[in-house]
């Protein structure tokens, strides 16, 4: 076990690149199972998350090459399992995306329930929904046992927008005979880069981008070379970073159109920042202040489906409101234990008064003190990093791996920007 020990108070400055995208490698890993020639993926983050998912692949029969510390080469020729082994879908919810790809290469997919962050009832009943009309069964005991003698192209209304469910889904309808069409897509960043790869490897898709999905099968698809997106998760986490320490930050890797819906958020605190091509920069010393609604009504920031705010982002803005000026009232829309975590935040010194498990008021600014604290999950993980960090005295985190479950090499990273932390064995 592992813990960060954190001195804060320092405003961080400096340059930092924003890792490969986390949500984008994990389905592209997996949609490296639909074709038996080599596939190579570059700019895969070195984090826990992949390092699962990689395990995963390589018990199903994969061969698994790296070719530098962010590029792997994959190859299928044949698939020996299509079972996946609990010690790893325990860890990480993801490993339910080779429930697709196994259908339609074995016709045969059986997975434990997967396991992953603690943020709420995580529902698959999209996934069954979506494998279900293509043609699968499923039978659940102790495992979830999806059967297809063949996919066949449907026309798919998705209950919700899910972004798992969705690339399961276009993974499986790439091989399926036929047309499908998802109609209430996901249409995150991370599952535009998995259709881009699967296009790459011969898979007709239309309407990437959108909510509505048609992919014409085919009988077989061929290796490529892909590179991952940026993950726009690290690059808001390190503006909220920025903006609580009163630090200046360079962010390589922020492209526009990803970083869109936060600069909504984000500006509702006052938090502004500068674009030069794909370097974000977020000025030091901010006059931050919440920026009321008409009439000088609290403003909301609440999540949505893209390209609402990114409920990945919703610990980040709330640890960063409690260094505004002012009131803002935080709505997590879609899981109902994220919240949860603010109480860590109340114990550091923040004026939050949690409403419900979906709704926070905070008001700001709040000097925070340094405290013990235990990681919950990935995104709460690195508030609460960002808290210590903001706060006076001394932190102890616990329960880190969460956390390097979704940040590559977090301490060394946060360290060259002047950050004082450690991460110690326990």
């Amino acid at each position: 076990m592992k813990e960060y020990h954190i001195e804060g108070g320092h405003p961080l400055s400096g340059d930092i690149r924003a890792s490969g995208n986390k949500n984008a490698a994990l389905p592209c890993i997996a949609a490296a199972l639909l074709t038996d020639e080599p596939v190579v993926l570059k700019n895969i983050p070195d984090i826990e998350d992949v390092h699962v998912m990689l395990d995963v692949y390589h018990d199903l029969g994969g061969d698994v090459t790296p070719l530098s510390p962010n590029s792997y080469r994959l190859c299928t020729k044949n698939i020996v399992s299509s079972e996946i082994p609990l010690e790893h879908a325990k860890k990480i919810r993801a490993s339910i995306l080779f429930a697709g790809p196994l259908l339609a290469r074995t016709g045969r997919a059986a997975l434990p329930p997967p396991g992953g962050d603690v943020i709420g009832r995580r529902r698959l009943d999209t996934h069954f929904l979506a494998l279900t009309e293509l043609g699968a069964s499923v039978r659940q005991d102790d495992m979830f046992t999806f059967t297809a003698s063949r996919l066949t192209g449907n026309d798919i209304f998705l209950d919700e927008a899910s972004v798992t469910a969705t690339e399961n889904g276009v993974m499986a309808a790439a091989l399926a005979e036929g047309e499908t069409i998802f109609t209430n897509a996901a249409s995150e960043p991370h599952v535009q880069d998995l259709c881009r790869m699967l296009a790459l490897m011969g898979a007709h898709i239309e309407g990437i981008g959108s909510n509505i999905l048609a992919i014409r099968g085919v009988k077989k698809l061929s290796g490529c070379e892909f590179e991952i997106g940026a993950d726009f998760m690290e690059v808001g986490s390190f503006i909220g970073l920025a903006a609580a320490t009163r630090g200046e930050l360079f962010i390589e890797g922020a492209t526009v159109p990803d970083i869109r819906p936060a600069k909504t958020a984000f500006r509702k605190l006052g938090v502004i920042w500068e674009h030069e091509g794909v370097i974000l920069h977020v000025p030091k010393d901010q006059d931050l202040a919440v920026n009321c609604d008409v009439g000088g009504m609290i403003p909301k920031i609440d999540d949505a489906p893209w390209p609402g705010f990114p409920p990945d982002l919703m610990s980040i803005v709330t640890v960063a409101a409690t260094q505004v000026q002012g009131a803002v009232l935080v709505h997590e829309k879609m899981f109902e234990s994220r919240m949860f975590f603010v109480d860590k935040l109340i114990g550091m010194g923040a004026r939050i008064v949690l409403c419900d498990p979906h709704r926070a008021v905070i008001s700001g600014p709040s000097e925070l003190t340094g405290s013990e604290l235990h990681s919950p999950d990935v995104r709460a993980g690195m508030a609460l990093v960002i808290a210590a960090m903001a706060a006076k005295g001394k932190s102890v985190i616990r329960n880190v791996y969460q956390i390097e479950r979704g940040y590559e090499n977090l301490v060394g990273r946060l360290s060259a920007l002047g950050a004082v932390i450690q991460e110690r064995d326990v």
